[in-house]
């Protein structure tokens, strides 16, 4: 009996000593702290970086949209729409965003940093749709400074807050963003003045210049005077118009420009209070083009030289004036639903040679395409032509350009809300730029430069208006989705014989060789889309 209980005791010694060894490998429990701590000081969703004075709030977006007969683009719709059996109807687009937002103080004020990346699809029903990766803000904010992709202080009219289709020209850079380095000064009881220096908006600047030296008759007279270069001795030869510098493609990029030299000048003064807010704001734009000779190769001899000899006009400063309304009108159609939330926004930009200040989105020439019919029209910053060898040359005639865009919402219920949006456009050019333009096309005399004459009857002035409606449906205050629905109308060009004749005119990307009849032409179009916040 004495043993079975010297076995149960050492038993249970050796148990307590074995368990103890156990526990003392195992990690002693921590103190209780609080790791992540509320930072109430920029509002909801921000925390203190552990060990840090910064507060950083971590946010984001996903979207999911279809659309219909948009040329299979989200803002290019007008751009080469042949309407045909190739032309892609239907359009899908699946976006998702991740937002940084990073603040703390300093002696001068608060320091912000705030960063947006994310993904982007367009899928027009090819397999394996490539997903591209986007960033589309990433700035410093800091005692009145913004220095970064931001959003450009020229903006006002935001189509984006009223519609979902990206037809319609504006000037509103919300959702692809602009580089700047502004500054923002606050007079109180909400006026502020803006100056920022901005990355240069470009459209295409269009150059009749000369090509190669080739075997055609004398009178095309690119290069020499009134008889050809046949007059100096060379019969038969001459250089011919370059045919190729309106641009076909979808987007301009800095098509035509020399190398940037100024950045765009923007200022603006602005007015936000309980009853709504105003702006009044201009940007200078500097407007270099680059040669007369637009190519270096195949050159015959030194009669023509390349690009650089061949001389160039003069730079010019292209200008953009805007005015911008938005009043708050809870009270004005309370009848039809709650009002609350309700406003009236309007905003007027006149250009000269700075059309991407009215045509941020699209900025493209205009293409639409019936059957046997089309409209056609160009959209340039400005036109030049000739050569400095024979004094045909000259300089650069800016394009003028107008546009007013108007936009009104409701709300039915707190969840429900209509908008309804319109807008027209003007582009004109002076009669030198138009017989360029003119000769460019196959429907001059051609000639280049001071040369250049337009046939009776071709007129490149274009005007266009639009009008859309979208109803949404804030099923929570972050996730919502909605139908926007718009009808365009296109009057373009006027030619002599009312044809296009399918020669330097056509954008390169409809292929059409045969001629189409000059006609007005129009659009309906549609989209629809879901999208959920993560954080605002």
């Amino acid at each position: 009996m004495k043993m079975v209980k010297s076995l149960l005791l050492g038993s249970a010694a050796g148990l307590v000593a074995v368990a103890g060894a156990q526990a003392a490998d195992l990690p002693v429990k921590a103190a209780p702290v609080q790791y992540v701590k509320i930072c109430s000081l920029y509002g909801v969703g921000f925390y203190y970086i552990p060990g840090t004075d910064m507060c950083l709030k971590i946010g984001g977006w996903v979207r999911a949209e279809a659309a219909w007969h948009v040329n299979g683009s989200s803002t290019q719709v007008q751009a080469g729409d042949v309407n045909n059996r190739f032309t892609n109807n239907n359009w899908w687009r699946l976006r998702g965003y991740i937002t940084a937002d990073s603040r703390n103080q300093t002696e001068y004020g608060t320091v912000r940093g705030y960063l947006a990346v994310g993904l982007s699809t367009n899928t027009t029903g090819v397999d394996g749709a490539s997903n591209q990766f986007d960033a589309n803000r990433a700035f410093i904010q800091w005692a009145g400074f913004t220095f970064g992709r931001a959003q450009s202080f020229f903006d006002f009219f935001s189509q984006a807050a009223l519609g979902y289709l990206g037809f319609n020209w504006n000037s509103d850079t919300g959702d692809g963003g602009k580089e700047v380095f502004a500054y923002t000064a606050q007079f109180g009881n909400g006026f502020s003045a803006s100056l920022s220096a901005e990355a240069r908006r470009t459209t295409q600047i269009i150059g009749q210049g000369c090509a190669n030296l080739v075997t055609v008759p004398a009178n095309t007279n690119c290069f020499g005077g009134l008889g050809g270069i046949g007059a100096i001795g060379f019969p038969g030869v001459s250089a011919v118009p370059n045919a190729g510098s309106i641009n076909g493609a979808t987007t301009f990029a800095a098509t035509g420009y020399g190398g940037w030299q100024a950045p765009d000048v923007v200022a603006n003064l602005r007015v936000d209070q309980a009853w709504g807010s105003a702006q009044i704001g201009g940007a200078a734009h500097e407007v270099n083009a680059a040669y007369y000779n637009s190519t270096n190769a195949g050159i015959v001899n030194l009669t023509f030289p390349g690009q650089e000899l061949s001389g160039a006009p003069g730079n010019k400063w292209g200008w953009a004036a805007m005015a911008g309304l938005r009043i708050n009108t809870p009270w004005l159609l309370n009848w039809l639903g709650s009002g609350a939330g309700d406003y009236f926004a309007v905003m007027g930009t006149y250009t000269q040679g700075a059309s991407r200040y009215i045509f941020q989105n699209p900025n493209n020439n205009q293409w639409f395409q019936d059957g046997n019919s089309a409209a056609f029209a160009i959209l340039s910053d400005g036109v030049y032509g000739g050569s400095a060898l024979n004094g045909t040359g000259t300089g650069v005639n800016l394009t003028t350009a107008w546009a007013l865009n108007v936009g009104y919402e409701h709300f039915w219920t707190p969840q429900w809300r209509t908008s309804l949006y319109g807008g027209w456009t003007s582009v004109s050019y002076n009669s030198q730029a138009n017989a360029i333009l003119c000769v460019l096309e196959g429907d001059g005399n051609g000639r280049t430069g001071t040369l250049a004459i337009a046939n009776a009857g071709c007129d490149n002035n274009w005007s266009s208006w639009y009008i859309g409606s979208r109803t949404q449906w804030n099923v929570t205050k972050d996730f919502y989705m909605g139908l926007d629905v718009a009808y365009l109308k296109l009057e373009g060009m006027s030619t002599s014989t009312g044809l296009i004749t399918g020669a330097g005119a056509v954008p390169t990307n409809t292929n059409q060789a045969i001629f189409r009849n000059v006609d007005n032409e129009h659009n309906w179009m549609a989209r629809f889309r879901v999208h959920r916040d993560f954080y605002p």
